[in-house]
């Protein structure tokens, strides 16, 4: 049955058109446009859709799905633009499918299928819960906080902090052009992850050293160990709420703050002003939410941080406020990428 249609049928008197209360039920069953979307990276369609358009039937052959099934989920996709059927049945590539394959740069296969992994779905399905209490979500599910989790659970660890090292490469490629490292020495990348945006920022500025900081389980999964870069990194394990190394020029905070609370996001930035040098400067990479009503990637990751994490996505104001109680001051906002913002700040003098 159509679900438009019948809204249009069954609009209650003052509720709106039956246009607008097939949209708003259309939204209700969002949830199953991420499940068909991790159904069809699991399956791997857009690879098996890079040599040219496949019937489902081909597909389902290729894939082992079984085929019926696999036509429904492929036409519903095919509503936002995920795959798009021909005349003659085919399903075709489609820009918007293109990250579903495996062996592109910027492949955000393996986001997909992470963000639609029990943790994360479980917890979505507790949002009221953590709208009335205040608390997050998943640590009213697990009982335990979501970074404690991926730290023990050696599968899904390995997936989620290798789907955000595939997901952040495209910011990480756009920060490392378009911000100026020429009078810097060295680099230190705090929270960095498995090292994709200092490995970007090394291979941009030949002149620099950098350090990758992080948990331990974290950076022994670095990708920092290439022959372009020998001799120009460190990969040091440590706590962000201790200390971090001392005495570089640039200090990077990307995409950590959002996932911890303003107190917390204080106590972060005050360990990394103590280790800076007077000259040097840090800079905070996250989206950075707008006014206005517009849709934000920003306001959607906001509610991830809510289900899953302690932490939020700020606007430029409130991420200025929790720097100057750190003792820094803002010097510039730069917008490297539709998907974030960097706030570039010095120590307070």
């Amino acid at each position: 049955m159509s679900v438009a249609h019948r809204g249009d049928e069954a609009a209650p008197s003052g509720s709106g058109t039956g246009r607008e209360a097939g949209d708003l039920l259309d939204l209700a069953l969002g949830y199953l446009y991420s499940a068909a979307l991790h159904s069809a990276a699991r399956f791997g369609v857009a690879d098996h859709l890079v040599d040219g358009p496949r019937t489902a039937g081909e597909l389902a052959g290729a894939t082992g799905a079984h085929e019926p099934h696999l036509y429904r989920l492929l036409r519903f996709l095919a509503t936002k633009g995920v795959f798009r059927e021909d005349e003659t049945g085919r399903f075709h590539l489609t820009p918007l499918a293109q990250a579903l394959r495996t062996d592109v740069p910027g492949s955000i296969r393996d986001t997909v299928m992470v963000y639609s992994e029990a943790p994360f779905w479980e917890s979505a399905g507790r949002l009221h819960e953590a709208v009335r209490t205040g608390t997050t979500a998943f640590e009213t599910q697990y009982g335990t906080s979501f970074y404690d989790h991926v730290a023990t659970d050696r599968d899904f660890g390995a997936a989620f902090n290798a789907s955000m090292a595939a997901a952040s490469e495209a910011l990480s490629n756009d920060i490392a052009e378009t911000l100026d490292f020429s009078q810097a020495k060295s680099v230190i990348d705090v929270g960095g992850g498995r090292g994709g945006l200092l490995r970007s920022v090394l291979r941009r500025n030949p002149h620099l050293t950098g350090v990758l900081f992080d948990l331990e389980n974290v950076v022994a999964g670095h990708v920092l160990d290439t022959p372009d870069l020998a001799g120009r990194w460190q990969a040091q394990a440590g706590d962000f709420f201790v200390s971090v190394p001392s005495g570089a020029d640039v200090y990077v905070l990307k995409h950590v703050l959002a996932s911890w609370t303003d107190e917390q996001c204080v106590s972060i930035l005050r360990t990394c002003r103590a280790a800076m040098p007077a000259h040097a400067r840090l800079l905070v990479a996250n989206p950075m939410i707008p006014a206005g009503n517009e849709p934000h990637f920003g306001k959607t990751v906001d509610m991830l941080m809510m289900t899953v994490l302690n932490g939020r996505n700020r606007t430029r104001a409130e991420y200025g406020e929790l720097l100057r109680q750190a003792g820094f001051e803002i010097v510039r906002f730069l917008d490297p990428s539709p998907h974030a913002s960097v706030a570039e700040a010095a120590v307070a003098r």
